[in-house]
């Protein structure tokens, strides 16, 4: 068991961490996606103490390349900022022009139009509605 000592926001808090034994190579690997960590308003003493207990196997993600092998086109459009795909207007081999909105992204809350940077037919669509993207991932590629 190891302690430390944590300042967060002028509170001091005392942290136990217990050190395990894992053995990483048989560990499984998958994507998992949740929402982020709610922080509650009860703010706990500064003699408090916390144990964190690292967990094994459903904790490690693996966050898999989010573009597949396959023909991409010579101009591609990435995700400007982290968010879901709520839907997508064209369909690959479709012909469309600079401008036109391609896809919508939400991205806290609001929903943001993505258009292509010029005319060209869609080479690839690299994601699918419902899809959880980061900023600069590939979305489409004209060619």
């Amino acid at each position: 068991m190891r302690k430390f000592k944590i300042n967060i926001n002028g509170n001091s808090y005392e942290v136990e961490v217990e050190e395990l034994e894992v053995d990483y190579s048989s560990v499984q690997t998958s994507v998992i996606a949740k929402p982020p960590i709610q922080q509650t308003t009860d703010q706990p003493s500064a003699a408090s103490t916390a144990s964190v207990k690292p967990t094994a196997s459903s904790e490690l993600a693996v966050k898999p390349s989010p573009t597949p092998i396959g023909h991409v086109g010579s101009i591609q459009v990435k995700a400007p900022m982290p968010g879901n795909i709520l839907d997508i207007r064209v369909k690959e081999g479709d012909m469309i022009k600079k401008g036109q909105v391609v896809m919508i992204l939400e991205a806290m809350k609001m929903e943001n139009e993505i258009m292509p940077p010029q005319d060209g037919n869609i080479a690839s669509i690299n994601i699918s509605v419902g899809a959880v993207v980061n900023s600069g991932d590939l979305l489409f590629s004209i060619k």
